[in-house]
């Protein structure tokens, strides 16, 4: 068996360097490898906007970023995970609760699966959902601002991977660990791993009215890695499937030592049974620390609170709501088509695809077509859920996305390519090359009952010749094909921020419509907002002063402040007045040691300022805004700590004296 998982290894290896002697001096032509018509197709002309928003992850930037489709074009990069020097996310006193934990501030995380919100298996635009692997949490973006607006952290769990995956009516979003970890956290003997290591499955409800997320249960699961998940549709709603590796439970060497098995399994969970479990009062209460942390829109702030229980819920206490399905081998992909019948596994060392029938799984369980169990999990019988097999597909299929119109297209890491085959006949019908080593792909919509089956994503590993060399990391990149035809066509690639893993799509119509314009200063109630610029103020409180400060095109009010002093603790509140759409105004202040503020029209933002020097020091925006940009500006003067120079500011030209 080792030498057969060596022979594995080679390959994988010789797939790498086959990658890797590609000549990446290649001359472009003036051709290219696309024809005009391919570029006329994804060219979106000058004040027209494009059909589809692509939510793509940015992998270990942290963050989520927002493409248009068909052009390609970058909208945004929203922050989530990661302080983010833009927008202020994580700098300003308003965000920093957002990247709280129970180990303390964590302003960096590896952001992998963005889910949008469902209403009866389709996409109804409101959220999108999203995970922290490392540190495991979920994060809730509102689409009507494009912020993230919650995060959860989820504790007992480790490489929050098999997420963030949401039920058809955004019942809940689930974070499964791919990591499992001792339970409870212990200091303990790694290699007394197995049988004492457990994986948490997590289901996190979510608030029909304004997406409030709370942990309803975690199942906690054998000692696997779990690797990715999605739910049940249709016929299968009420079901949620994860793929996991490891089943071996090794902890060392597991690329040897995690592939020594012919199957592992896809955990099918009947989670509205283990659901009417707990609502009459099944599982245990157990201590734990993590944090949820809430942005509210009205005060324009956030607030972490630190959670100090859960409910866990044993498998064994709720017989018939979890069965194993064996699958070959390291299956990384668990998809499921529109229709809730198919989960496809992608077994990443497996010759076939592998298809299980939802409906076969339910007979097999009624007839008790079991093989043994897996501490105490019913293992079912390979055969009888089979569907059926693709043959020969190509060599390291990952994941699976589907049109709608029968079809699926699946990702192969190795032969660097997507493969289209149809789903009942499980016959090969198109295959085109990635430029290369694809990891996930996405079809707006494919992951619902209702998918547009218009475009196909691919989101590659390694560019190598696609690009101008920038040193020894080239970007990733993503590749856009039309597959409204029998053949899939290669249209557009386009460069993405940090590693791309997954990404979710959507018609911009639906979402479009919704879009937040201003924050309406009446609707205002942060704490230190000040409406007018007769509001506008500067208070001492000891050695802490708070300049209460506004701003409008094009300058700031107050615009000169005195009386500061060497080792005070300067806060900075500052309300944009504009209300008009697209005027956000930035400042910054000289020595801040933190980031500019990026304020939108109407909102309220804070940072802290610790004057170190005397002198005259200058603040100004940072964001044009208007011909006379140049001219927002105002100055602090800074005397010694002790100084009798009063507190003193200028409003409209006219000078202030408060002491």
């Amino acid at each position: 068996m080792k030498t057969m998982i060596k022979s594995i290894i080679a390959i994988l290896t010789l797939s790498v360097v086959m990658i890797s002697c590609v000549d990446t001096n290649q001359k472009s032509t003036k051709k290219g490898a696309l024809s005009s018509k391919a570029a006329e197709r994804v060219y979106v002309a000058p004040g027209e906007h494009d059909e589809f928003y692509a939510f793509v992850s940015g992998g270990f930037s942290g963050q989520l970023a927002v493409y248009g489709l068909p052009s390609g074009r970058l909208f945004k990069v929203i922050p989530v995970f990661s302080v983010d020097a833009e927008k202020a996310y994580g700098f300003n006193e308003e965000t920093k609760p957002m990247l709280n934990t129970s180990h303390g501030f964590i302003p960096w995380d590896d952001s992998h699966h963005p889910d949008i919100s469902q209403t009866a298996g389709e996409l109804d635009g409101r959220w999108v959902f999203i995970n922290g692997n490392n540190t495991p949490r979920i994060a809730k973006i509102d689409l009507t601002t494009f912020e993230t607006t919650e995060i959860i952290e989820v504790p007992n769990s480790a490489g929050n991977h098999s997420s963030s995956f949401v039920t058809e009516n955004t019942e809940y979003v689930v974070a499964g660990t791919r990591f499992s970890v001792p339970f409870p956290q212990r200091d303990m003997p790694i290699d007394e791993y197995k049988g004492n290591f457990k994986g948490a499955l997590t289901f996190i409800s979510v608030d029909p009215e304004d997406g409030g997320m709370d942990i309803k249960f975690q199942l906690m699961m054998p000692g696997f890695d779990y690797d990715l998940s999605h739910p049940g549709r249709g016929k299968s709603h009420g079901w949620f499937f994860f793929t996991t590796y490891n089943t071996e439970e090794a902890n060392s060497l597991l690329e040897v030592n995690a592939s020594q098995n012919d199957k592992d399994f896809i955990a099918a969970i009947n989670w509205k049974k283990i659901e009417e479990y707990v609502n009459n009062g099944g599982g245990e209460k157990v201590p734990t620390r993590y944090a949820h942390n809430v942005y509210d829109e009205h005060t324009h702030s956030a607030t972490s609170t630190i959670k100090k229980e859960v409910l866990i819920v044993n498998p064994s206490d709720v017989p018939g709501a979890i069965y194993f399905m064996p699958t070959p081998k390291s299956p990384h992909g668990c998809d499921v088509d529109p229709s809730g019948e198919y989960i496809v596994g992608s077994g990443k060392l497996a010759a076939e695809l592998t298809i299980h029938s939802f409906s076969k799984m339910l007979k097999a369980i009624e007839e008790k077509k079991f093989d043994g169990d897996a501490y105490g999990i019913p293992i079912l019988q390979y055969e009888a859920t089979l569907a059926g097999s693709v043959k020969q597909p190509g060599l390291g299929p990952l994941h699976t996305e589907f049109d709608g119109k029968g079809n699926a297209y699946t990702t192969f890491f190795i032969s660097s390519e997507v493969v289209k085959w149809k789903l009942g006949t499980w016959e090969v019908i198109d295959r085109k090359p990635t430029y290369y080593s694809v990891g996930h792909l996405m079809i707006p919509g494919g992951n619902s009952r209702k998918p547009f089956g218009k475009y196909v994503l691919a989101m590659n590993k390694i560019t190598k010749d696609r690009y101008l060399p920038t040193g020894p990391e080239v970007t990733q990149s993503a590749q856009l094909y039309d597959i409204t035809g029998e053949k899939m066509e290669l249209l557009l690639d386009f460069p993405t921020i940090g590693e791309p893993h997954y990404a979710a799509g959507i018609p911009a119509e639906i979402i479009a419509k919704n879009s937040k314009k201003i924050y309406k200063l009446e609707d205002n109630k942060h704490p230190y907002a000040v409406k007018t610029e007769a509001e506008a103020k500067v208070v001492r409180n000891g050695n802490e002063v708070h300049i209460y400060l506004t701003m409008i095109r094009s300058h700031f009010a107050p615009d000169n402040i005195e009386g500061i002093q060497v080792g005070d603790k300067v806060y900075f509140h500052v309300t944009n007045l504009e209300q008009d759409y697209d005027v956000p105004h930035g400042v910054s202040m000289i020595g801040a040691q933190t980031s500019e503020l990026l304020i939108m029209p109407g909102q309220t933002e804070t940072f802290i300022w610790y004057p170190k020097q005397v002198g005259v020091w200058p603040f100004y925006c940072t964001d044009f805004c208007s011909a006379l940009h140049q001219e927002m500006q105002g100055y602090i003067r800074v005397s010694p700590k002790g100084s009798s120079v009063p507190i003193k500011f200028t409003l409209d030209g006219d000078a202030v004296d408060v002491e």
